[in-house]
């Protein structure tokens, strides 16, 4: 007998190809399957609520598994933080009902892209983990474009090319740009019902570019009616992008406190 198991997980991106894992590179789901699998005395497989790409973090990235019986909340959580490679660290582990899935049970997902736009960006305790952009951009602007990503469109124009899908519809329920503390710079806060490979860096890019005043406000509308991202701009630098969290349906946690953490802890 088994039981589901969610974790939510944090990781420095720097050192990983990616959550998933590939051919060649150091991947966060292979090491995460590696400890499970020291854990369990055998394979494991551990399903991520996104695909995070190359050197992009995360503080907050839905896992879910399957564990023997035996093992309790509290002795899994110990024991993955304790096994786990330094870049990586568990929050916490929670109990899921049967057959629930990190990446197809979720509602919608959340991100955040930080940009430093002051000459400190590019210290190395900051480079790895923004964009040192090192200039100020117009927030009227970047706000304003932002708003015009709000609701359901075709995001095609902000996709990276590969296996055709079967639609490129999806459904943003937040897009704002926010100032950071200290005079850091800025972020963009993005929440949606699925995103699509490079979506938000495209996105980021775009708007970047709307915000130093080098193409028009006019171009995002533009863009999303267009059937190919071939005037799209190119996408944000990966390290400044996070996956935050992702929100599951309350009925999906085996405990009573289920409603409680079905709710998605901004960062």
């Amino acid at each position: 007998m088994t039981r589901t198991f969610l974790a939510t997980l944090h990781f420095d991106g720097s050192g990983f190809v990616g959550w998933q894992r590939q051919a060649a590179g150091r991947s966060v789901q292979a090491e995460f399957e590696s400890v499970l699998q020291r854990l369990f005395g055998q394979p494991a497989t551990a399903h991520a609520a996104g695909r995070t790409d190359a050197g992009v973090h995360a503080t907050g990235l839905g896992v879910s598994f399957t564990a023997p019986e035996r093992w309790t909340t509290p002795d899994l959580h110990r024991a993955l933080n304790s096994l786990l490679p330094r870049d990586c660290w568990v929050e916490t582990v929670q109990p899921m009902l049967p057959g629930f899935h990190a990446r197809k049970s979720a509602l919608s997902r959340r991100y955040r892209y930080d940009i430093g736009t002051d000459g400190a960006s590019s210290s190395p305790f900051r480079r790895p983990f923004e964009w040192a952009l090192g200039r100020g951009a117009d927030l009227a602007r970047l706000r304003a474009s932002a708003t015009l990503l709000l609701g359901e469109h075709d995001f095609r124009a902000f996709a990276a090319k590969g296996e055709p899908k079967p639609h490129y519809l999806c459904r943003l329920l937040t897009a704002e740009w926010t100032l950071r503390p200290a005079g850091r710079g800025i972020s963009f806060h993005v929440a949606a019902d699925r995103f699509l490979h490079h979506m938000v860096r495209m996105l980021v890019g775009t708007m970047v570019d709307v915000g130093l005043d080098r193409r028009p406000l006019s171009d995002i509308e533009t863009l999303l009616e267009r059937g190919d991202n071939q005037d799209t701009s190119p996408p944000a630098p990966p390290q400044g992008l996070y996956f935050i969290a992702a929100e599951y349906p309350s009925e999906l946690y085996a405990d009573a406190l289920g409603e409680a953490h079905a709710a998605v802890d901004e960062a």
